[in-house]
């Protein structure tokens, strides 16, 4: 039986697989890379499947979804293959002691995705933890190890790795904190939910409870259930312009690198599309969340297609009212709206 992406990620849409490899160990991984590249057979990579969308004619090529699952722990230093679900190498860095993760709990997908897209929730970014990487550079062929300075971290949710098929990420070393204390807590909402003052601190299992029941709330753990999950979190990136449109001067803003970052949440709110919109829009199979308006849902039966234009949709909504265009975050794949 031919294998869909509407089983590999986490939207759950997409088109056939053409051949999909799966790479079990990090040097499988890297043997596997070679030998299609070598092929000259296109070729796909991807993790827990929880920040890409495929087009509905799939992929005519070799897919390798990673699923290597080494993990070692030295002192402070935990190195993880890029297969390792995320959530795991969360709870079992906590069970050693180990803190630093806890604001990333319940964070969908792999380690190797984490780099690329610097994930980031409640203050903590993926980028303020590495130690170092594994890179394995397709167009020399050869696995380099990688300081975070070569990543091109810094502006929102960017990468060297994000939208370049050039380098898979094959392994991450983190530096972490033997402590069973928390960083302090920047983020409003969680020093709130946690009865602390911000710049506050907690023992880090009530963090990462509290940041648990925070993504519950707003549907971001992933339950094959509730349709609300059936997305890539936030499927729109925060705009990061060098002058903020008089329209949107009252949108929430944060200094950036290179300029101003708005909060595309709010944009969409307040241009119309509150969250839960899309029920009675279309088709009623796409919807935002019911519970926050970034993340595009799959409501069980949609198309890439039904997807792409729902999202074509928001973006030409918020352009209009305030003359800002959005973009995914998410990785398209042989779709594009």
């Amino acid at each position: 039986m031919t294998t869909t992406f509407a089983e590999l990620t986490t939207m759950r849409v997409g088109g056939p697989v053409g051949r999909l490899e799966i790479a079990k160990t990090t040097p499988e991984l890297v043997d596997l890379i070679r030998k299609v590249d070598d092929s000259e057979d296109p070729l796909l990579v991807i993790g827990g499947g929880s920040n890409i969308v495929v087009g509905d004619i799939g992929w005519d090529g070799t897919v390798i979804k990673v699923a290597s699952s080494e993990l070692h722990i030295d002192g402070e230093l935990v190195t993880a293959a890029a297969g390792v679900d995320w959530d795991s190498l969360v709870l079992t860095s906590l069970g050693a002691g180990l803190a630093g993760f806890e604001p990333l709990s319940g964070v969908p997908g792999s380690v190797g995705g984490t780099p690329v897209q610097n994930v980031g929730a409640f203050g903590t970014l993926t980028s303020d933890l590495i130690d170092s990487l594994s890179v394995f550079d397709r167009h020399t062929g050869q696995l380099e190890r990688w300081t975070p300075d070569r990543c091109g971290f810094g502006s929102h949710r960017q990468s060297v790795f994000k939208h370049s098929d050039r380098w898979v990420v094959v392994d991450v070393t983190f530096r972490l904190r033997r402590s069973d204390q928390s960083n302090p807590i920047e983020y409003a909402e969680l020093a709130r939910t946690l009865g602390i003052e911000v710049g506050g601190t907690a023992g880090v299992a009530d963090v990462r409870d509290a940041v648990l029941t925070l993504r519950r709330n707003k549907r971001m753990v992933l339950d094959p259930d509730d349709h609300d999950t059936w997305s890539v979190g936030s499927f729109f990136i925060n705009p990061v312009l060098e002058k903020v449109p008089d329209r949107a001067s009252e949108c929430p803003q944060y200094f950036d690198i290179k300029g101003t970052k708005l909060s595309a949440g709010w944009l969409i709110d307040h241009a119309g599309f509150p969250p839960g919109y899309g029920h009675q829009w279309g088709n009623g199979k796409v919807a935002l969340s019911s519970r926050h308006a970034l993340a595009v849902t799959n409501r069980g039966s949609a198309t890439t297609a039904d997807i792409m234009k729902f999202a074509a949709h928001i973006r030409e909504g918020v352009e209009a009212v305030f003359d800002i265009r959005l973009g995914p975050e998410c990785d398209l794949v042989n779709c594009s709206f």
